[in-house]
């Protein structure tokens, strides 16, 4: 972690609104690509990604400085994009009532949602920063490699790169699912 980041963290620990603001200008573009991809709805991840740091300023005090801020973000939007999906299966469970009207195979619905936690926390912890924005940009965004290179001001090949180590690690990580 940059010693810049967890001097601003120190700050927004001891209640520093300009440090927050700037670890929120920081981070809440690449934590909303990463809620959007989620949730696959824009408006629910803004509220998500604006609750996200909501509850991170109401619990600053705890915060610990030296650990991976991004990290930390990442884990309260997941607990929230959770909350959202529970409060979307209690809607649809609510208005398809009548039995037999709407069935799930549910082995198959776990798995699905199992492979997704782990993809997620592949992508979350194991790939460096920049290499998760741009594969977050690529995947969730669909922007072209020419776009990212442009919005980010690296070269394509910089881009292209970056998306190979990404899925490298990722097929690492996830081998067991495939």
């Amino acid at each position: 972690m940059e010693i810049a980041e967890q001097e601003l963290l120190e700050g927004v620990k001891n209640s520093d609104e300009s440090a927050f603001k700037e670890i929120y200008y920081k981070h809440q573009p690449i934590l909303f690509r990463y809620v959007v991809y989620r949730v696959r709805n824009r408006e629910v991840a803004e509220d998500i990604t604006q609750e996200t740091f909501v509850r991170i300023w109401n619990n600053r005090s705890r915060l610990e400085p030296s650990k991976s801020f991004f990290s930390l973000i990442a884990k309260v939007s997941n607990n929230l994009c959770y909350d959202h999906f529970r409060h979307q299966k209690v809607k649809i469970q609510h208005q398809f009532k009548l039995p037999g009207m709407y069935k799930k195979n549910p082995e198959t619905e776990h798995e699905l949602s199992e492979l997704k936690e782990e993809i997620w926390n592949a992508v979350n912890e194991h790939l460096p920063d920049k290499c998760r924005e741009i594969f977050l940009l690529s995947r969730n965004e669909k922007k072209t490699n020419h776009e990212i290179a442009e919005l980010l001001n690296l070269s394509k090949r910089t881009v292209e790169n970056q998306l190979y180590r990404a899925l490298k690690i990722l097929r690492k990580i996830l081998k067991n699912y495939m």
